[in-house]
């Protein structure tokens, strides 16, 4: 027999086991074979006020049996059922453990425990093998690794630690073995068995006690991270520079830019040069053409490896959002994923916290509602899998049904899905750089349409000019083709080389890494690149309300060595996309009476109080029992005193514990104290005995049942009104005793809740039911469905009505502006929500979504019953309409139907997440728009335009069951705060903000970013137009470009960086929110685009034409075609850099940079310089480009082809002056374009008024006829 000592500190605390229960009274709602119930409240047992750390103890000895009699070595089977004083022996977390024994066992191992920095006993292997096998075997096996490996006891604790050992031994030998079936009488043995292996790992092996966690200590927490490892993946190694550099350098037409010049320099060297004739530095511009080369090759290979370290930032603001709650020292406490440490305590449910970020154990004891995981992203298998104490839960895999708190043992590299994503990096053909997507985007697709076309006239551009220049130089001319061949190439290859725009995807990356980097800061974090372009495209935002859950006010932020505390004034901690998020009950209708707050300095708690028709206290006690049973764990208050200073948990049930509170009781001394509720101190190990049925969007409702002290259930339940009222048989009435509902009242109830969803608040109703002993709870109704149309719980029917609360969630101040721009700019917003189809009416005119059109003409009230049709829709008449049944029975989507719908629809109100997706697949694949009678049918009778090419929708998301209409949407919007992290990994943005008014942030970026690129082209193009020409009839004329390959590399080099990021740097405006959205069919490039682009090159061209062929004549110096030849001004001439051609070059290179102050609009304003001054980095750019123009013209001479010496003042004031000139010829281009405008106006108006005369003429001749005929046979009848 093994002797264990056990501090007794009450010997009366089986009396607050046993008082447990229901008061007893004369009045019942519900009979059953128990006798009546009570519609009071549970009372809650006597809290005991001893303490084991600093009352007296003294020594209870218990014999234990030995472990290998026929009781299968259950140590707890020679202990009573309860003893005195038991849970006061030990820490809070050893108190949900379900038998003395285990008790006894961790209460042993705690008073010998060893210090935080001695090793583990178990090393991180062994827990990584038990993530591996995910068997009952593997858990044994490290249970009896830890059992041979536990630290000596002190002097004189041999013993303790003997039996401590013991208990390890007896249990690693009843669960090492086969596992039996649950519902045996030995399976239930294997249930217990595994509820204490699970705690024992907790405790004994991790040092962690499942109520309160680690210690909130840095040393512990930092040993753990060094003994266990850290919960973060070693980031993905990134390409070396030299291998960007080579990529970059594949591009076709740097190939041909780099041939050129080793062509020029082989030339130049060799057989350019005359017998006798000194090289010196002939060589320097085939060297300045690859030196070009380089710096081209440098920048694209410094964006890309910027562009790597940009998407380690991304990673790196992404992990900060993956948060999860863990307990230490007794507190929940808001950590990311990569702070989580093995020994954490895990507090995991299916609403908000679904997400798993390691593996890891579930505790006991197992909870009725049970916890189901979904291991697909693991295992491929879509089948929900059961976990129960014991069980490995691992990570990446998602809590889609129940909640448990759970050990973490393994993190990081040592966690399976660690291991995978480890080995994924270490793969040599892994690309996953998270922006692989960006080539897939319709505007990528757009301008690599553009550069090929372009690509392909300017080869056909190079090769016209070769076969001219040959045919003739050597059928006309009679000159030696070994001479002139190669020359003719050169200039083959200089078109080619200004005609292709190799700088456009350079230009284009830029933009959208600019872009993306400014909507950071306005609090939109972009996943995907192209998502900025896209959300330019926008033509409908399918918005909900506000997120699921909220933080902690005082939040803890636990970082790697130290945890500091923020306080926050607000009351709760985060607002949601339409609403404020700060959910307040501000009514309640209960026993007959309607309790409406309108002042908002009151709570409602205060003035239900302070009514005269104030309930009896014991209905504020039954509703206050209601609210703080029926509500999760993690659904917190903080308290400083009495005053409510901060919460965790989901808003709404939030609002009614603040309630609870106000009506003056303590929500979490209730839970504590109610047996079936409870999982703190003695009552922890009858929490099984309660019975949770979760909140599902198929109930809309959430119920707990829990034992009475003479037997039987009283199961409490809260969901929609709608849901719960018609659940009800009776109600409380005014003396606190429960009444029949007849006709009257529920007509009463259901035009209070009307009510208060036309101010705007949310309804939910309150209820219960007394159960007798052995009722079943899987039980099905005969006659009650839920709101997805299945079969209702029979145990939440016949229910007794307690009260109906009305909950406020005031709109974001900044809504109704947003929405206002998003309808300026074209964009349908619509209102996706759980909401009544009254509060989801009221909170979408408030916020604009909804205008006085949409309601009837003679409607008075805006509300549901008042709009026109199809504006609003409940869920599951949505779902019913868009959905047909087939030949085989199968339910299918009607597109034709849906587009009957959606173009009404404003409001979709009681949705579903399912009906988010249909929503978005409807209104992705609608093609409405090709119908043109439709249309105009829609236009006459409802006002309503249809967008002229398919839809692009925005959806925004919080919650898990989000993700498949988010990755469905074009752009799927996360929230920062209240998303959880499936929704985030799912969406293309996240916002930082949880706010509305970010989106439209979003929309405005997105247009500026098509806008930016659009303006480069246009500079870009013009350039290339001019240039090409320029070139073209230069080889034409003397076989020789004006402009030489250098040059234009030169040219190149400014458009392709540093023009473009000028351009991409222009900061949106309002304006833009001012156009339609942009039409994904239509080309990037406009027609007053091309105007602008054709206006602006006829000018250069004829400029550089005119200096080209008059320049000599007018200005005085020598022909650059004769200057830069051999024996071009006399025989024995050496060809040297001309004059002439460097003034065409300067003249040139001023036209581009005035002609970018133009490209800053696509509209043709008049005052170009309309706010330059605001762009900083634009005009640094101007000034930059001009200052490296001077040098390279002065000091460039032979590395630039430019004549030795530069140019004189005169000549550059002249050159400056033909750029300038730009700006005077973008106005004519203006005026010529507004005329034209106006006179294909005017023609177009013409013509339909011509058409309409005929057709006009037509009808009433036709009509007069017909009338005359009617009116003479009338007549003759007389």
């Amino acid at each position: 027999m093994v002797k264990t000592h056990i501090m007794e500190t009450n010997p009366d605390r089986d009396h607050a086991v046993e008082s447990n229960g229901m008061t007893a009274s004369a009045d019942s709602c519900h009979n059953s074979d128990n006798g009546d119930r009570s519609i009071g409240a549970m009372a809650p047992s006597p809290k005991s006020d001893s303490n084991f750390e600093n009352e007296p103890n003294k020594p209870l000895e218990i014999e234990m049996g030995d472990t290998s009699k026929n009781d299968g070595g259950n140590p707890s089977a020679a202990l009573p059922p309860r003893m005195g004083g038991l849970a006061e022996l030990v820490d809070s977390s050893l108190r949900s453990l379900q038998s003395a024994g285990s008790a006894i066992l961790n209460m042993a191992f705690f008073k010998f425990a060893p210090q935080p920095n001695l090793p583990f006993p178990v090393t991180s292997k062994d827990l990584g093998d038990l993530s591996t096998e995910r068997t009952h075997q593997a858990l044994a096996r490290v249970l009896a690794k830890a059992a041979s490996n536990l630290p000596p006891a002190t002097p004189g604790e041999a013993e303790h630690l003997k039996s401590t050992k013991l208990q390890l031994e007896g249990l690693v030998k009843r669960i090492g073995t086969e596992d039996e079936e649950e519902h045996s009488k030995a399976g239930k043995h294997r249930v217990h068995d595994m509820e204490n292996a699970a705690n024992a790992l907790a405790t004994v092996i991790l040092r962690s006690k499942p109520e309160e966690g680690i210690a909130n200590d840095p040393a512990d927490v930092g040993f753990r991270r060094e003994f266990f490892g850290t919960n973060a993946i070693a980031e993905k190694k990134l390409d070396s520079f030299l291998k960007l550099c080579w990529d970059a350098v594949q591009d076709f037409v740097l190939i041909m830019l780099i041939v050129l010049g080793v062509i020029g320099i082989v030339v130049e060297t060799t057989i350019g040069r005359e017998d006798g004739e000194a090289c010196g530095a002939c060589w320097i511009e085939g060297a300045a053409i690859l030196a070009s080369v380089c710096i081209v090759v440098l920048v694209t290979a410094s964006i890309d490896y910027a562009k790597q370290f940009a998407f380690i930032r991304l990673t790196r603001s992404l992990n900060e959002t993956n948060t999860k709650i863990v307990i230490r020292n007794g507190h929940q406490l808001s950590v990311t994923d990569d702070e989580i440490v093995v020994g954490d305590i895990l507090s995991v449910n299916s609403h908000n916290l679904a997400s798993i970020p390691a593996d890891c154990v579930v505790l006991g004891p197992s909870t009725s509602g049970g916890l189901k995981m979904n291991e697909s992203s693991l295992t491929g298998e879509s089948v929900l899998i059961a976990k129960n104490p014991g069980d490995v839960v691992l990570s990446g895999t998602t809590a889609v049904q129940g909640s448990a708190k759970m050990v973490v043992i393994a993190v990081g590299i040592n966690s399976v899905a660690g291991k995978i994503k480890a080995h994924v990096y270490e793969s040599s053909d892994h690309d996953g750089d998270g922006l692989d997507g960006d080539d897939e985007s319709p505007l990528f697709s757009k301008l690599e349409k553009i550069a090929k076309q372009i690509g392909i006239a300017g080869t056909c551009a190079a090769f016209l000019s070769l076969a001219v220049n040959c045919i003739k130089g050597f059928a006309i001319d009679g000159v030696s083709v070994q001479e002139y061949l190669i020359e003719y190439i050169v200039v083959a290859i200089t078109v080619l080389a200004v005609a292709v725009p190799e700088g456009l995807p350079l230009a284009v990356t830029l933009s959208l890494a600019f872009s993306s980097n400014k909507m950071m800061k306005e609090q939109n974090l972009v996943k995907h690149l192209d998502a900025c372009e896209t959300m330019g495209c926008a033509t409908t935002i399918c918005t909900d309300k506000t997120g699921k859950h909220c933080r902690f006010l005082i939040c803890a932020k636990v970082s790697r060595n130290f945890v500091t505390k923020n306080f926050s004034l607000s009351p709760f901690s985060h607002e949601g996309t339409l609403t404020a998020n700060q959910m307040t009950a501000r009514a309640i209708y209960t026993t007959k009476t309607d309790f409406s707050c309108k002042d908002p300095a009151v709570t409602l708690g205060k003035f239900v109080k302070d009514s005269a028709d104030r309930p009896h206290e014991s209905t504020l006690k039954l509703i206050s029992t209601l609210i703080s049973i029926d509500t999760m764990d993690e659904s917190t208050l903080d308290f400083q005193g009495d005053k409510v200073v901060g919460s965790t948990g989901n808003p709404t049930e939030v609002a009614l514990l603040v309630l609870a509170s106000d009506f003056g009781y303590n929500y979490q001394q209730i839970r504590n104290l109610t047996r079936g509720r409870s999982d703190k101190g003695d009552l922890a190990e009858y929490l099984v005995e309660g019975k949770q049925v979760e909140f599902s969007s198929a109930r809309k409702m959430m119920s707990w049942a829990v034992p009475m002290e003479d037997g039987g259930y009283r199961i409490y339940c809260k969901g929609a009104s709608e849901v719960i009222f018609a659940r009800c048989n009776h109600q409380l009435g005014k003396s606190n005793h429960c009444e029949e509902m007849d006709e009257e009242s529920r007509s009463t109830i259901s035009a209070t809740a009307e009510a208060y969803a036309r101010r705007g608040m949310r309804t939910l109703a309150l209820a219960y039911r007394d159960l007798p002993s052995g009722a079943d709870f899987d039980a099905k109704s005969d006659s009650i469905l839920n709101s997805d149309g299945s079969v209702a719980l029979s145990v939440e029917t016949d229910l007794v009505f307690v009260a109906l609360v009305g909950i406020e969630d005031p709109l974001r101040p900044e809504v109704q502006g947003a929405i206002t721009k998003c309808y300026q700019a074209g964009i349908d917003v619509r209102l996706v929500t759980g909401d009544s189809p009254n509060t989801a009416v009221s909170i979408a005119y408030q916020a604009g979504i909804l205008q006085d059109f949409h309601f009837s003409v003679s409607a008075e009230e805006k509300v549901a019953a008042n709009l026109k049709p199809n504006v609003l829709m409940e869920g599951k008449t949505f779902r019913r309409r868009v959905y047909r049944i087939d030949d085989d029975g199968n339910k299918e989507f009607d597109q034709t139907a849906f587009d009957k719908i959606w173009p009404h629809l404003r409001v979709l109100a009681r949705s579903s997440p399912d009906d988010k997706l249909t929503l978005a697949h409807g209104l992705n694949q609608s093609t409405l728009f090709a119908d043109l009678k439709a249309c105009q049918k829609l236009k006459q009778e409802d006002n309503i335009s249809v967008f002229p090419d398919r839809q692009v929708v925005a959806m925004t998301g919080d919650g898990t069951n989000d993700a498949p209409a988010l990755k469905r949407a074009d752009i799927g919007f996360a929230m920062g705060i209240a998303g959880t992290q499936i929704a985030k990994d799912a969406a293309d943005i996240i916002l930082l903000d949880d706010n509305f008014a970010s989106i439209v942030t979003a929309a405005k970026w997105g247009r500026n970013v098509y806008a930016s690129i659009q303006k480069f082209l246009q500079f870009q193009l013009t350039v290339n137009i001019a240039a090409v020409i320029t070139a073209l009839v230069g080889s034409f004329a003397f076989a020789k470009t004006p402009l030489a390959a250098i040059h234009m590399l030169w040219v190149n080099l400014i458009m392709d960086s540093l023009a473009s990021l000028a351009l991409a740097s222009e900061p949106p405006t309002e304006e833009l929110l001012k156009r339609d959205p942009v039409n994904r069919s239509k080309s990037i490039i406009t027609s007053r685009m091309w105007a602008n682009m054709l206006g602006q090159a006829s000018y250069q061209i004829f400029v550089v034409l005119w200096l080209l062929f008059a320049g000599p004549e007018v200005f005085g110096f020598d022909p650059g075609h004769l200057v830069e030849s051999n024996d071009g001004l006399y025989d024995g001439y050496k060809k040297e850099n001309s004059e002439h051609f460097t003034f065409i070059f300067n003249t040139f290179v001023w036209m581009q940079l005035f002609n970018e102050i133009n490209s800053r609009s696509l509209e043709g304003d008049f005052n170009v310089f309309k706010g330059i001054f605001n762009n900083a980095l634009f005009c640094s750019i101007l000034v930059i480009t001009a200052c490296l123009q001077v040098v390279m013209v002065q000091y460039g001479d032979k590395a630039m082809h430019v004549v030795e010496g530069g140019l004189s003042a005169k000549f550059w004031g002249i050159s400056i002056g033909f750029g300038a000139g730009s700006l005077p010829v973008q106005q004519v281009i203006n005026i010529l374009y507004a005329w034209g405008d106006k006179l294909v106006c005017l023609h177009a108006m013409r013509k339909r008024m011509t058409k309409n005369r005929r057709l006009s003429t037509r009808n009433i001749d036709a009509d007069l006829r017909d009338n005359a005929s009617n009116i003479s046979g009338s007549s003759s009848q007389k």
